[in-house]
């Protein structure tokens, strides 16, 4: 089966590359999405071993600091069942979750942010759902191509 690939936005004052380079084992519940679109491709497409451009947003500069994988596929985000945490949600339960996480495994780190202004400049990634104006989903599906153009991108610097 072939793999799909993500792009993954988080600020770096809530979580950063490097916070999850220097988790244990490098790997991290990607926890407290809350839109459902985004749950749904965690949910129900992501599998392991697929491939994460992880994206820095409301950064100087905003964009891709460098690669994770996807290293335990859609399960019920339980932060959803601790009243009293910031991810609660009195209508998600054990029976019947309402919202899922992934965990993600470091790969590799970019010398240099692959910045948005790259992004929207360069050949072959104008349909990138994070070059659209307004864009704002935290988790969003990228094609192979455009996987494999940000990787060369990334690497390059």
């Amino acid at each position: 089966m072939a793999n799909n690939y993500w792009l993954f936005k988080s600020e770096p004052k809530d979580y950063s590359f490097t916070d999850l380079m220097n988790e244990p084992n490098q790997t991290a519940e990607w926890d407290g999405v809350r839109n459902y679109q985004a749950r749904n491709f965690m949910r129900d497409e992501m599998q392991v071993g697929d491939g994460v451009l992880f994206y820095a947003s409301n950064a100087d500069p905003s964009g891709v600091m460098g690669l994770a994988k996807i290293s335990r596929s859609g399960h019920p985000d339980y932060f959803s069942w601790r009243k009293g945490h910031k991810y609660f949600d009195p209508k998600s339960t054990k029976v019947s979750p309402v919202w899922y996480m992934v965990e993600i495994e470091f790969v590799e780190r970019f010398p240099e942010i692959v910045s948005l202004a790259t992004l929207k400049a360069h050949k072959g990634l104008n349909q990138m759902m994070v070059t659209k104006k307004g864009s704002r989903l935290s988790v969003q599906p990228v094609t192979q191509v455009e996987f494999d153009i940000v990787s060369r991108l990334g690497r390059k610097h």
